[in-house]
């Protein structure tokens, strides 16, 4: 019996100290304090239930803890989310939770040092530069050799050498550009230097054509005169007195641009003379602010020949007859 009871009263002193360290004091803003046991399943985000004696209950809101009651409230993880908006973080902590962290980046190493030309050649993109650049000049020394009228061989090789290369195009572009003599014509056929010697012929050593050595009732042949010709007379337009573009072509040949053609320009070609070859037509069916087109004839056919403007070192404006 005395074993019984004394288990019985160790029972008993169990309980009573489990529901005393369960039971908390709290100091309410309010200036009340309250004890009882905080139930966490009573709780929601408006307040929480306190468990103030066997069988009362009362609700009390959060906002109604002090801030030492909401931060233990806090290390239980059901009342944690529900307590958090109600805490005031210090001006020391909200620091620390917005304080950045600056990690100093990796930065790549410096290539080491070299001269404009080394470095130029030590890349694959340096290469690629160079080779358009000498390409470009070799280039411009063709486009200098067409304007200048100038052997184009002669040009494009002397731009191809490796670093002197360069100043063959300026050379050239600086020098004169060579003409070319135009052809003759009955009008521009140059007459004999009056101070070259005339030829010996057998008339001139005739003493019948002394001066007063004719008799007065002798018959005199007329000199012979060269039929003059009917055909109109030939243009020609040379490069570097005239410049070949579209409002060249657009003035000087307007009647080339109908598919009619005129009386006055009826019978009459274009003969271009350009580094392409020598072409002969009737009509320019089109063209641009670069090139144009000529309708060549070969037999009853036709067709068209693309000249650039650039490329053209003569123009002659004849007539389909003339030799």
């Amino acid at each position: 019996m005395r074993k019984f009871c004394l288990i019985l009263g160790l029972f008993a002193a169990g309980l009573l100290a489990r529901e005393a360290g369960a039971a908390d004091t709290f100091q309410l803003l309010d200036g009340k304090s309250l004890t009882g046991e905080i139930l966490p399943t009573g709780a929601n985000e408006q307040g929480v239930q306190i468990k103030v004696g066997e069988g009362q209950y009362e609700k009390v809101p959060w906002t109604n803890f002090s801030q030492g009651d909401l931060k233990k409230f806090q290390s239980n993880p059901k009342l944690a989310p529900l307590v958090e908006p109600y805490i005031e973080i210090t001006s020391e902590e909200r620091i620390k939770k917005t304080e950045v962290v600056i990690k100093p980046p990796t930065r790549l190493d410096r290539p080491p040092s070299r001269s404009f030309f080394g470095a130029l050649f030590s890349s694959g993109l340096g290469w690629f530069l160079m080779l358009v650049l000498y390409a470009a000049i070799i280039y411009a020394g063709y486009e200098v050799a067409i304007f200048r009228a100038q052997p184009i061989p002669l040009v494009m090789g002397l731009s191809a050498i490796p670093f002197l290369g360069f100043f063959a195009p300026i050379v050239f572009l600086a020098m004169p550009t060579k003409m070319q003599a135009g052809a003759q014509t009955w009008e521009t056929a140059a007459e004999p230097a009056a101070t070259e010697a005339a030829p010996a012929t057998p008339e001139a050593f005739n003493p019948m054509r002394a001066e007063g050595a004719e008799h007065p009732t002798a018959l005199h042949l007329a000199p012979s005169e060269k039929p003059k010709s009917h055909l109109p007379p030939t243009t020609t337009f040379q490069r570097g007195q005239f410049t070949f573009n579209r409002r060249f072509f657009e003035t000087k040949f307007p009647g080339f641009f109908g598919v009619v053609r005129r009386d006055a320009d009826r019978d009459m070609i274009l003969i271009i003379k350009s580094a392409r070859g020598e072409y002969a037509g009737e009509r320019i069916s089109r063209i641009a602010g670069n090139d144009l087109h000529l309708e060549v004839k070969k037999g009853d056919a036709a067709h068209e020949v693309m000249i650039p403007f650039q490329e053209i070192k003569e123009i002659q404006l004849k007539h389909k007859n003339a030799p």
